[in-house]
């Protein structure tokens, strides 16, 4: 077998990017400092390090916010430029008018153009080498597939052209169309495929697999897992790519893939999101009756009609509470019934899609925050109406009431709006990705997505 190449995982990458950001963008301004007239970052202050910390701090939180390392961005030069102009501007407002915390700002107003630049031309032209040079097949994690052609061809296709995986074979009992590497799996043995390309890694699934097919690979498998090859199921490898569990954890075996995450009984954990919720939900407030007078004109003249509204939401444990929310929607929208909201949704008035593109209309829901019905990060709560028929119709779906709602979540940002029976499954699989992998990390990710939202007008 062929030595592997080396390659960069996604989270490996995501790391590499971050730390050479803070390196070109520490020594940009060290530089400048040194050999041109740039002073409003003086090197040989005492206070620098501070200065620094601060700097790399706003730098990272607002690449997060701009998607600056997401890797589909840092693939394509104009989204680059777009998500470094947004994040090097961003960070110069904010650092330049935080007191105490940062240099006194400059006599010369100058030198707060320079320091913009300063953290966006070296960065950028930076991206653009990692995207000629370091974004490569070769730092691609190899990888081959085994399994039946029907099962495989989907998640195949999927990662066949992303930014991270570079299929190198398949086995399988007929060819995918479209996707080259393919060989038959009763006449090829997966360690000669192995044995001829650098393979990082094995994808399996059985399923639909004759059990002599079945009994030669297996043969190989532990005689590759020896040679130091790593091997998955098609089933972690999809929760990986998808961020959602697949559809066969659904079945009556479920206990053997869904577990709740250790953080769900974690007190410290549960008492720290309370605090967070609380935080948050007084200053989300507070944000929104300042708006308020903006929501109260432009309800007058393009909504005309009730402000407010409240509806019924199943919680947690499956307990009914009221929520709170701004009218979006004409008035009487339901009188045939209780309907699925839907992308385009024609019952949405004009100034409804600028309260939903905003998430404003969200913001009442604060008060459902502090009063306990709902957290900031959770899946979000369903009518009565649809939870009693979704039940019947999607198994296991009472899971996602284990925990409280939440204002957004992990289904929120990843799949917004569902409204047929089998995109509520997979909503719900998204739901349950959550309350598997339930952590600080992934809530601050859910809440730095939502915030994406929010800044780009996503909302729907």
């Amino acid at each position: 077998m062929t030595k592997k190449i080396s390659y960069f995982n996604l989270s490996e990458r995501i790391i590499f990017l971050r730390i050479i950001d803070i390196i070109i963008l520490i020594s940009s301004l060290y530089l400048s400092s040194s050999f041109i007239n740039f002073n409003y970052i003086n090197f040989k202050s005492s206070a620098i390090l501070n200065w620094l910390l601060l700097l790399v701090f706003y730098y990272l939180i607002f690449g997060q916010i701009f998607q600056i390392y997401n890797l589909n961005v840092s693939n394509n030069k104009y989204l680059v430029v777009k998500a470094t102009v947004l994040t090097a501007f961003s960070t110069t407002i904010l650092y330049v008018f935080t007191p105490y915390f940062s240099p006194e700002l400059p006599a010369n107003r100058l030198q707060i153009v320079y320091f913009f630049l300063l953290t966006f031309i070296p960065i950028l032209l930076w991206r653009f080498i990692y995207m000629s040079v370091i974004f490569s097949p070769k730092y691609f994690k190899s990888v081959i597939f085994v399994g039946c052609s029907e099962r495989i061809k989907k998640l195949l296709t999927q990662v066949h052209n992303d930014a991270i995986h570079d299929v190198s074979a398949y086995l399988s009992d007929k060819e995918v169309q479209g996707i080259k590497g393919y060989n038959d799996i009763t006449k090829t043995t997966i360690s000669s495929i192995v044995a001829e390309n650098h393979i990082t890694e094995v994808i399996v699934s059985k399923r639909d697999l004759s059990k002599e097919v079945v009994e030669a690979i297996n043969k190989e498998l532990i005689l590759l897992f020896e040679q130091g090859v790593n091997i998955i199921s098609y089933e972690t490898f999809y929760e990986n790519v998808n961020v959602r569990i697949p559809r066969e954890y659904l079945n009556h075996d479920f206990y053997r893939h869904l577990n709740f995450s250790e953080n769900n009984t974690n007190n410290f954990y549960l008492f720290g999101l309370r605090l967070v919720d609380i935080f948050i939900s007084i200053i989300g407030i507070i944000i929104f009756l300042c708006f308020l007078p903006i929501v109260v004109l432009g309800n007058l003249f393009a909504n005309r009609g009730p402000l407010f509204y409240t509806q019924l939401r199943v919680g947690e444990n499956g307990k009914h509470f009221r929520i709170f929310k701004l009218r979006s929607m004409i008035k009487n929208a339901e009188v045939g019934g209780a309907v699925w909201a839907k992308k385009n949704d024609a019952r949405i008035t004009s100034f409804g899609k600028f309260l939903r593109r905003t998430r404003l209309d969200e913001m009442p829901q604060f008060i459902n925050i502090i009063k306990g019905d709902m957290s900031l990060i959770g899946p979000r709560p369903e009518r009565p109406e649809f939870v009693k028929d979704l039940e019947d119709k999607i198994p296991f779906y009472a899971i996602r009431h284990v925990i409280r709602p939440g204002l957004t979540g992990w289904a929120q940002v990843n799949y917004p709006y569902a409204n047929t029976i089998e995109e509520q499954e997979t909503k719900l699989r998204y739901d349950l990705y959550y309350i598997k992998e339930r952590s600080a990390f992934l809530d601050f990710k859910i809440f730095i997505k939502t915030f994406t939202t929010v800044l780009y007008f996503k909302g729907q």
